[in-house]
């Protein structure tokens, strides 16, 4: 991509705490380890020490409010262009902070302690340059995963949306077109449920839905199934209260995976068989669990289940994404059953 086609907001945000903090922490880290260093010279006690130290957690406190205050202007420059004039900037506080610091200095330690004024400003500017520029280009470089994590987050999304469309909506269609004239109230009632599912489909890439919406949302969906499938396929809710039913969760996450157990599953057994749904909550976590009846070559592996096995791939990509590394989704055969646990921190 080239610089000009960059986004508009490309300067990272050093106003966030926790990239503020990151940058406070480099700072103290480049005065332990000059403090550190075996030059030969003299050590330092700990009132100097000390001194470095608020120096140098000043000026990068006031460089980094300086960037984020200049963030909107800067990003409206080319790449190239406004990384410079960044650091530019940097290097014109630093300039300015040093001068200072170096006066104050000269009147709490002696001329034989103190640095000398053109060494302590040149190497307080380089030093201040040089952490500036790591610290924005490895930040720029943590934007632009992130954007690419949440783009193909939301691919995956796109990708369930246009996969339950043709998978199921056909048989939805013939099974309500039968029940117009034998029971339109059945037919009415699927056709709502088919709507909403459909209408979560569409926004599934989207905004956020909540554990309320994907429950009520999966019992749409399994309404619609038990009208085609009829007694071979049963269905038992265990919810055990209290539950956290505003919980922000990604959409679809339930559904696709009661989808693979009814089609990888119940719809493959003659005598069909007992979905069971399962949530509970302690104080950290949620967990989410679904068993049903498979037969045995029913694995992410196997080729008759290549749709399962995208479907937990892309349910478990957007919930890293959603969460982050302590979402937990596991996903096995336990002999003539299928089991699949999902596990959601709370906090």
């Amino acid at each position: 991509m080239s610089q000009a086609g960059a986004p508009a907001t490309w300067l990272p945000d050093l106003c966030r705490l926790p990239r503020l903090a990151t940058m406070l922490a480099l700072a103290e880290l480049v005065v332990v380890v000059i403090a550190l260093a075996p030059d030969g010279l003299r050590s330092w006690s700990v009132d100097e020490f000390l001194a470095a130290s608020a120096y140098a957690l000043w000026l990068t406190l006031t460089v980094s409010v300086l960037l984020c205050v200049a963030r909107p202007r800067l990003s409206r420059l080319p790449m190239s262009a406004g990384m410079a004039l960044a650091l530019v900037l940097s290097a014109l506080v630093a300039l300015a902070a040093s001068a200072i610091a170096h006066a104050v200095l000269a009147t709490l330690f002696p001329a034989d302690v103190r640095p000398a004024f053109w060494r302590f400003l040149g190497g307080s500017t380089a030093i201040t340059v040089l952490i500036f520029a790591l610290a924005l280009r490895y930040f720029h470089a943590v934007d632009r995963w992130q954007a690419q994590v949440s783009a193909h987050a939301r691919a995956e999304a796109d990708a369930l949306q246009a996969r339950i469309r043709p998978h199921f909506l056909f048989n939805s269609m013939n099974m309500i077109a039968s029940l117009v004239r034998r029971d339109p109230l059945v037919a009415e009632r699927a056709v709502l449920d088919l709507s909403d599912l459909f209408r979560a489909a569409l926004g599934a890439g989207t905004a956020p839905s909540t554990l309320a919406d994907e429950v009520s949302l999966a019992e749409q969906y399994l309404a619609i199934e038990q009208l085609r499938l009829g007694e071979r396929l049963q269905v038992a809710w265990d919810k055990q209260e209290p539950l956290p039913w505003a919980l922000a969760m990604p959409r679809l996450v339930l559904q696709p995976l009661l989808e693979n157990a009814v089609l990888h599953g119940i719809s493959r057994l003659p005598e069909g068989g007992l979905i069971e749904v399962s949530l509970a909550a302690s104080p950290q976590r949620l967990s989410i669990r679904i068993r049903n009846p498979a037969p045995p070559r029913t694995t992410i592996g196997d080729g008759a289940s290549q749709g399962s096995g995208h479907a937990q791939r892309s349910i478990g990509h957007r919930l890293q994404y959603a969460y982050g590394p302590r979402a937990r989704m596991a996903c096995r055969q336990d002999g003539s059953y299928y089991d699949c646990e999902l596990s959601l921190p709370l906090d």
